[in-house]
């Protein structure tokens, strides 16, 4: 029960709550809860596919993935732009420490693990505007056919 608290509970109540300032800071004062539950349910989601797959890369789109279609649904039930959970959902999977250690490796002259590091901080942001685009695309291609669908049929 303590492994489950500490390893799954505890991490997303943290990714919740670093979440919050960044609903004050875009204005989102009605939905500060409802945004900030997109970051842990996306955080939720990193942490428990990490035992099936041991890839950064791969955790950081199914969670993209989860957060991309938790806004557009929550955008459609409040009727807000979905960019506004999107902004605040993805700060705890932001690739800020590969940016920072990428230019640290840089500045110090260690150029193989600057280029490591470079490469997987581009893959992880890669995984998270791929996961965003894949949603998007699909909810966009629903919406059209469902317009373009005969009333009588």
């Amino acid at each position: 029960m303590s492994e489950l608290f500490f390893d799954y509970f505890l991490p997303c109540l943290w990714a919740f709550l670093a979440c919050i300032p960044f609903c004050i800071l875009f204005n989102i004062h009605a939905g500060i809860f409802i945004c900030s539950f997109g970051g842990a349910l996306g955080w939720l989601v990193y942490l428990v596919t990490e035992p099936l797959f041991h890839s950064d890369l791969l955790q950081v789109f199914l969670a993209a993935v989860t957060i991309s279609a938790y806004s557009e649904i929550m955008a459609r039930i409040r009727k807000c732009p979905a960019i506004g959970y999107l902004l605040v959902a993805f700060f705890p999977l932001a690739p800020g420490g590969g940016i920072y250690y990428t230019m640290e490796h840089a500045i110090n002259g260690e150029t193989g693990l600057f280029l490591e590091t470079f490469l997987h901080t581009l893959g992880m942001a890669g995984s998270l505007a791929v996961g965003v685009l894949l949603v998007s695309s699909f909810v966009r291609m629903v919406n059209t056919l469902r317009r373009r669908k005969p009333k009588g049929c």
